[in-house]
């Protein structure tokens, strides 16, 4: 029987995407994003200061940092007081990547731009809607940081996003809510620049293993998706 989604959503269709700019009103930049049921606030910090192995070198230094709050799910999780869960070290190293992939940071002089990443409500999908939000938080910040004579020249090369693609029930689908993660075959992660590179692929066989043909499915509807994300980003920064 083939696989339908709730509320008839299309196996290459996105959930609802909005990104809310300059929701912070402290932070150099910043963003809410919704993606379904999945909301994360992305803050970007930026300090004239950058860690010990970048000092005197003239560059700079983009990280982020990634929490879920206690009950952003349906049962409560501990909060994280001491330091992240290996699962949150993973996410965040991940988000920091994925900016720094489309930044040039001999531009920034010698300062850090810290992007936090808080999640609010989870229902899948916290990592790369927390990259997707993150991207926009960043952009603000950079553009403050122009506006105020600090630098420059932007040193974002490009936007970046990222999404989920899967198989479930054999089908591959776009953009998994938790229910659809929590019973897929396959789950993979997708991250890429505005211009459709590849940044980030994280792809694992939960059930089935899959092929070839299926892992390039799940590209092409990655591919869609994070185009769609891109134009939400751009639409969100003339906002």
């Amino acid at each position: 029987m083939p696989f339908t989604r709730q509320q008839n959503r299309a196996l290459d269709q996105i959930r609802e995407v909005r990104i809310t700019p300059h929701f912070s009103p402290y932070a150099e930049g910043s963003a809410l994003i919704e993606v379904g049921g999945t909301k994360v606030i992305c803050n970007a910090s930026v300090e004239d200061k950058v860690p010990p192995f970048l000092r005197n070198k003239g560059i700079g230094w983009v990280t982020a940092e990634y929490a879920m709050l206690p009950r952003a799910t349906h049962t409560r999780t501990n909060r994280e007081t001491l330091r992240p869960s290996g699962r949150n070290q993973e996410i965040q190293r991940l988000i920091g990547r994925s900016l720094r992939a489309v930044v040039d940071t001999s531009l920034l002089g010698e300062r850090q731009i810290t992007v936090d990443c808080d999640v609010i409500q989870a229902d899948g999908g916290t990592r790369c809607a927390s990259i997707t939000g993150a991207c926009v938080a960043l952009a603000l910040a950079v553009k403050k940081l122009l506006i105020d004579g600090r630098i420059r020249k932007n040193p974002i090369l490009s936007e970046v996003a990222a999404i989920s693609v899967g198989i479930v029930q054999g089908t591959p689908v776009l953009d998994l809510s938790y229910d659809e993660d929590s019973v897929a075959d396959v789950d993979m992660n997708v991250v890429c620049t505005g211009s459709g590179r590849f940044i980030e692929l994280q792809g694992t066989a939960e059930r089935e293993p899959f092929n070839r043909e299926e892992m390039n499915a799940m590209l092409e509807l990655a591919e869609k998706g994070i185009a769609e994300l891109i134009r939400i980003q751009r639409q969100a920064l003339l906002g």
